[in-house]
């Protein structure tokens, strides 16, 4: 405690009130690293009688410091460190906060509050969103201005809450062609996977009940089945998918309703379930009487053809909940996806989608489905798949070239997110801001996870999707180097040099 008090000096001849000199001396040793996640303050007493000064200053300085994210209190335990941010060094916010996923409000607050902000030269692998520069605006122009001269106001009214039919109809072809059989009865449309999930709690999750999913996992799902007062029971994620014995174990235990998944190319760790495994998970549910919620994060972006089969065209006794975005290919403003629902529960379904937007977007369901019916869609998706793929190789080639010994990671094969495993102990925390310094940004793996208990510090998620070719190489490389530089200091690595 001495220690961090004799940092604080205060400058006598400063016209600045002694609570922001305070506040300021508190910030610059939390923001360089001095003083690391979840170190815990000296006492308000101690703080003012060491520095000489009276409580209500060193009060003062502390609410501020906590307003601002960079501490926090526990009641009759004192104050301590934040570990819930990250800081740029930079005041320039030309593109705002930083959106990770479609979870714009989830996934983004999880991250230090949206303090993360992106200048003009950042190198973002934190997004797992398209760039604007890929949004087919000019075809999707065509079918937009088709459809207002083709039905006229008609695109503005009230849509059947299951989804406008002829759309159905579409992506039933669409999904034909991925062997996922259905008919358009079985289908529901969705202001995006978010609401999906959103919509599948609502109807079927009781407050209190368990829903089992993966660890770490996608956080708009953890943030959705919290706020709906479910209780999440997780199930570590190997290489591999889940190990069995253990999803068994967990459900015998709590008997949950639903169990949530991301089988193919998971987010965010990249990781497949084989066809094998998913076979028997599709046993488990038949066993215990549970619905699986598949959410088919990116599963069509396969790029070293492994050649993964859906939970859903696999099912045959109607346990699996097929959600499927076009946030990750399309264009993630339009909040836009649909959902396969078993039979026996798309009243409930329906009528939850009805209580929570009545229905998604006449005039987008109504162009997307013409942009489909036009051939706008297969040439958009071939598009983007060999655009992803330029951007998975350059980033599996840059990590093989400049990864450290120590940093371990299993190539996906597809998808948009690849999984580095750290040290043990690593300061994650302490990376992302050196990185941010220099321009460069990631999701530290704590977010993806649902509690403090599991969650593991030293993983990263590295997103391809909003980095151009031309950019990637450097962005790992800056990655790469800082690691190298944190594992040399045995100090707190604050006096590291920018690179």
């Amino acid at each position: 405690m001495v220690e961090i008090i004799d940092l604080i000096k205060f400058d006598k001849d400063s016209t600045l009130p002694l609570y922001v000199q305070l506040y300021e001396k508190l910030k610059t040793l939390i923001a360089d690293g001095t003083l690391v996640c979840d170190v815990k303050l000296p006492s308000i007493r101690q703080l003012s009688k060491e520095l000489g000064i009276n409580r209500i200053t060193v009060v003062t300085a502390i609410r501020e410091l906590e307003k601002d994210g960079y501490v926090y209190t526990k009641p009759g335990s004192g104050t301590f460190v934040s570990d819930n941010f990250l800081i740029s060094g930079k005041s320039m916010h030309l593109q705002g906060s930083l959106v990770l996923d479609e979870v714009y409000t989830q996934e983004s607050a999880l991250i230090n509050n949206g303090q993360v902000s992106l200048t003009e030269n950042s190198i973002n692998f934190a997004s797992a969103t398209p760039t604007p520069d890929l949004f087919p605006v000019d075809d999707f122009k065509v079918v937009l201005n088709e459809v207002l001269e083709r039905d006229k106001g008609n695109a503005f009214g009230y849509q059947d809450s299951q989804g406008y039919y002829p759309l159905r109809e579409s992506i039933c072809k669409v999904l034909g062609n991925s062997m996922v059989s259905c008919n358009p009865d079985d289908i529901q449309i969705i202001s995006g996977a978010q609401q999906g999930i959103d919509i599948i709690s609502k109807a079927l999750l009781k407050q209190g009940e368990y829903i089992i999913t993966e660890s770490p996992t996608y956080a708009g799902a953890i943030a959705v089945f919290k706020s709906r007062g479910a209780k999440i029971a997780d199930v570590e994620l190997c290489d591999d998918g889940m190990n069995l014995n253990i999803l068994e174990y967990t459900i015998k235990k709590y008997k949950p309703r639903l169990l949530y998944s991301i089988p193919s190319f998971q987010n965010p760790t990249g990781y497949s379930c084989p066809n094998h495994k998913r076979e028997q998970i599709l046993k488990l549910a038949d066993k215990y009487d549970l619905y699986i919620i598949e959410d088919d994060y990116v599963s069509d972006l396969d790029f070293e053809n492994r050649k993964y089969i859906t939970l859903k065209s696999m099912d045959k006794s109607n346990r699996v909940i097929f959600i499927k975005s076009y946030s990750k290919i399309f264009m993630p403003g339009l909040r836009l996806g649909f959902m396969i629902v078993p039979p026996g529960i798309l009243g409930n379904v329906i009528e939850a989608k009805h209580a929570t937007d009545i229905s998604t977007s006449g005039l987008i369901q109504r162009a997307f489905d013409l942009y489909i019916r036009k051939g706008f869609w297969d040439k958009h998706s071939r598009f983007m798949y060999d655009i992803y793929k330029e951007r998975y190789i350059r980033t599996i080639n840059a990590l093989d070239a400049n990864l450290p010994k120590s940093v371990n990671y299993k190539k996906p094969g597809g998808g948009l997110n690849i999984w580095l495993n750290l040290s043990p102990g690593f300061h994650v925390n302490k990376l992302a801001n050196l990185c941010a310094l220099n321009d460069m940004v990631f999701a530290p793996g704590k977010i993806f996870y649902s509690s403090n208990s599991s969650q593991k510090l030293n993983n990263i998620r590295l997103s391809f999707a909003s980095v151009h070719v031309e950019n990637i190489y450097r962005g790992v490389e800056t990655l790469c180097k800082t690691i190298e530089l944190m594992e040399k200091s045995n100090e707190s690595y604050r006096n590291l040099p920018i690179l």
